[in-house]
C-alpha cells in the first residue's frame, strides 16, 4: 500500500469517531513499522489534515489544541503507569524534586506520596488526595488552568526562581532531535524551562506518541536531560539518554 493509500485509509478512520491512539492506528496497518505510520501523521499534520493533541490522541484538523487532562488521563493509560513506576525508582528518601503538570506526571505522584520526601508542584490533581501520605507537598502559586489541571504565569515563575531542585519530572506534549521539547503555551513552556535551569538532574517523562511531535511553543533544547519513556526511539536515542521499559 502506498502512502497515499494509507493516508487516506487514516483520514476514514478518523472521521469514525472522534480521537484515535496511535497503537489503533498501528491495529489497523499491522504490516507496518510505527515510524513508518509517524511519518503519514506527520505528512496529513503538515498538510492540515490532522493534528496531534497533548496525550497522544489524534483527531482531524480544528481549532483545538489540548484536551482536558480528564481525557487524557484515559489516553495510553498503560504506558503512564509503566513510565510512573520506572521514574518512581530514581526518587529517594530525603530528595528534594520538582513534579509538573501533566497525566503521566499524576501518575507518578500518585507512586511517590508516600515517600519521605519533598515535593514541589505545579499540579492541582494533588487536591484529589483523601488519604495520609509520607510526602512534604508545596503547591506553588500561580494561575489556575482547568485544562491540564496546573497553576503557571508570573507569580509561579518568581516562585520557581527562588527554589533549586535536586531532581525534577516534566511533562511535555512534543519532543524532537531537531525541534526540542514542545507545549501548547507560552506560560507551560516558560515554567519547564526556569525549572530545568534550577535543577541538577531533569527528567522528561514521555510516552512514545510525543516522539516527533511538535507542538506551538519550544520550551528547550533536547539536551542535559534524560527521557522516561514506555519504549525506545532509534533517532531520539542517538542525542539523548532515554530509560524505557
Amino acid at each position: 500500500m502506498i502512502p497515499y493509500e494509507r493516508q487516506q485509509k487514516i483520514l476514514g478512520l478518523l472521521k469514525e469517531t472522534e480521537l484515535v491512539k496511535f497503537g489503533e492506528i498501528q491495529q489497523t496497518f499491522p504490516s507496518v513499522s510505527a515510524s513508518t505510520l509517524r511519518r503519514d501523521l506527520k505528512e496529513l499534520e503538515k498538510n492540515n489534515k490532522v493534528e496531534y493533541l497533548s496525550g497522544g490522541a489524534i483527531k482531524l484538523m480544528s481549532t483545538v489544541g489540548e484536551i482536558p487532562i480528564t481525557m487524557r488521563n484515559a489516553l495510553y493509560n498503560e504506558k503512564k503507569t509503566k513510565i510512573a513506576k520506572l521514574a518512581s525508582e530514581l526518587i529517594n528518601t530525603g530528595d528534594v524534586i520538582y513534579l509538573d503538570s501533566g497525566s503521566t506526571c499524576s501518575a507518578l505522584f500518585r507512586e511517590i506520596i508516600n515517600k519521605k520526601i519533598t515535593i514541589y508542584t505545579t499540579n492541582t490533581d494533588i487536591f484529589t488526595i483523601r488519604n495520609e501520605f509520607e510526602a512534604e507537598i508545596i503547591l506553588l502559586g500561580g494561575q489556575f488552568n482547568y485544562v491540564n489541571s496546573s497553576v503557571s504565569g508570573a507569580l509561579t515563575e518568581d516562585n520557581l526562581r527562588n527554589i533549586y531542585f535536586g531532581k525534577s519530572f516534566l511533562g511535555v506534549n512534543g519532543v524532537d532531535e531537531k525541534f526540542g521539547v514542545t507545549t501548547p503555551t507560552i506560560v507551560e513552556a516558560t515554567k519547564k524551562r526556569i525549572v530545568k535551569e534550577h535543577s541538577d538532574n531533569v527528567y522528561l517523562l514521555c510516552d512514545s506518541s510525543k516522539f516527533h511531535n511538535l507542538s506551538n511553543v519550544k520550551a528547550f533544547d533536547l539536551k542535559d536531560v534524560t527521557i522516561i519513556s514506555d519504549e525506545s526511539d532509534e533517532d531520539i536515542s542517538k542525542v539523548i539518554n532515554l530509560i524505557f521499559n
